[in-house]
């Protein structure tokens, strides 16, 4: 037997023998090696036809086929069904060489990649593409350990799959890092997103419904908004329309814009995650949502804190608790037209706020609703210090009940409770309570 196995190690590539055996066995167990038909590293553009016939090959026979390290140039390469295509990560190097597009997917219920470095080579991608790696409709796409770099445009684009992302290095991109379209029970898990030009993992739906997309344990890093605007671009983590999602344990640092941006996403939970540096709110739950679980999130640096607010707009149902926010300043990347920056957490209707630890906050503590866009909202058993005002809540004619007991406030030299009407401040301190304004309960605070 060791014989018989060492002589077939002896063969070589381009020897009679190796040239008889121009396609594997059905039996063959383990991976393809590509070199054996035609397909060699840092070679011709003729790889993508020979790269694409022995795939087909392979899946039909549902065997993975394996590229040693090197690099290997493709162009304008379409996936067939059951793809199972692995390398070695970091040195097995697919190198775009120009045209239309780079990889595609259309259409399959099964596709793997993984070991792969997926580089664009800043080459210009055609009208049609919308990153390195497209894919629509796929059942099971499972990517994992791979790199995705140099992109004129995003990393990764999907439309219509459930995705498996896990521990790949996502950057150096001109728009973003992932952008998933009406997905269904994805997971993007464990990934390095950095460098990425308007946004780095972005959750959206076409209409508003379920997604149940979890967006968990990822590092994302220096999220630009080359494109400017007042939100849509700049976010690390950004879902649109897209409800039952889960953002948990993330580490996000240096965003233009937003952290965590959930946009009309309803029954969003995030959870657990570390956002520094932010360049506009942190955490973020607007516009035409129902139901937000921010809670054991650390904010330290942004313009705002925490923010679950657009009463006016339908966004209501929160809870936000356990918190740390802390360093927020009142200056952001645009002139705000509305609340402007500056405060710590906010929330305006059917939202209970507490057990939040609150620091050195440039203008409010905390917010609660603004003019007429308040309703029953409870503030208990949070600590604020260091804020220019401990606590603005709204007071005019149309707001609804809320509730202030129980929270502890320290150096807040402007009030440690103050009614205002929209900008203007129009009470004392109300920290000891008030008979005059009937929707207001305040009990048992204390102010130093």
């Amino acid at each position: 037997m060791l014989t018989g196995a060492a002589a077939a190690a002896s063969i070589r590539p381009d020897s009679p023998l190796a040239a008889s055996r121009q396609e594997p066995q059905a039996d063959l167990r383990g991976s393809i090696d590509p070199g054996r038909f035609g397909l060699v590293a840092d070679a011709s553009k003729a790889n993508t036809a020979y790269l694409a016939d022995l795939m087909r090959k392979a899946a039909a026979r549902d065997m993975p086929v394996f590229l040693p390290p090197g690099t290997y140039p493709l162009s304008q390469f379409d996936l067939p069904e059951n793809t199972r295509l692995t390398g070695i990560a970091g040195a097995s190097r697919i190198a775009f060489t120009g045209g239309s597009h780079f990889l595609r997917a259309r259409g399959l219920k099964r596709l793997s990649l993984s070991g792969l470095v997926i580089d664009g080579a800043n080459l210009p991608l055609g009208a049609e593409a919308k990153a390195l790696f497209s894919a629509q409709s796929v059942n099971e796409l499972t990517i994992e350990d791979c790199e995705f770099t140099g992109s004129r445009l995003s990393g990764l684009h999907l439309e219509g799959c459930r995705a498996t992302l896990r521990r790949n290095r996502i950057g150096n991109v001109a728009e973003y890092g992932v952008l998933a379209v009406d997905g269904i029970n994805s997971a993007v898990t464990d990934n390095e997103v950095a460098n990425c030009g308007n946004g780095g993992i972005l959750v959206h739906r076409t209409v508003k419904g379920s997604d149940r997309t979890m967006v968990t344990g990822n590092r994302i890093s220096r999220t630009r908004a080359d494109y400017g605007g007042t939100g849509p671009f700049g976010n690390a983590i950004n879902l649109y329309r897209a409800d039952d999602a889960l953002v948990s344990g993330n580490h996000i640092a240096d965003s233009a814009f937003t952290a965590i941006r959930a946009n009309a996403a309803s029954n969003v939970q995030i959870t657990n995650n570390q956002c520094l540096n932010s360049g506009e709110t942190a955490i973020y739950s607007e516009f035409g949502f129902q139901g937000a679980l921010v809670s054991g999130n650390l904010v330290d640096g942004g313009a705002n804190g925490i923010s679950v607010v657009n009463f006016d707009s339908g966004g209501r149902l929160g809870v936000i608790s356990n918190n740390i926010v802390r360093n927020i300043r009142d200056s952001g990347p645009y002139v705000h037209d509305s609340v402007g920056f500056g405060y710590g957490i906010a929330a305006e209707a059917d939202a209970a706020i507490s057990a939040n630890v609150v620091e050195r906050v440039a203008r409010f503590g905390l917010l609660a609703g603004w003019g007429p866009y308040l309703r029953n909202v409870l503030v208990t058993g949070n600590i604020i210090r260091e804020a220019q005002t401990g606590m603005a809540v709204s007071v005019v004619e149309e707001a609804g009940q809320v509730t202030i007991a129980n929270n502890i406030f320290e150096r807040t030299p402007k009030g440690a409770i103050i009614g205002y009407r929209w900008h203007d401040a129009a009470t004392a301190d109300l920290v000891f309570g008030s008979s005059a304004y009937k929707h207001l309960t305040i009990a048992d605070n204390r102010s130093r």
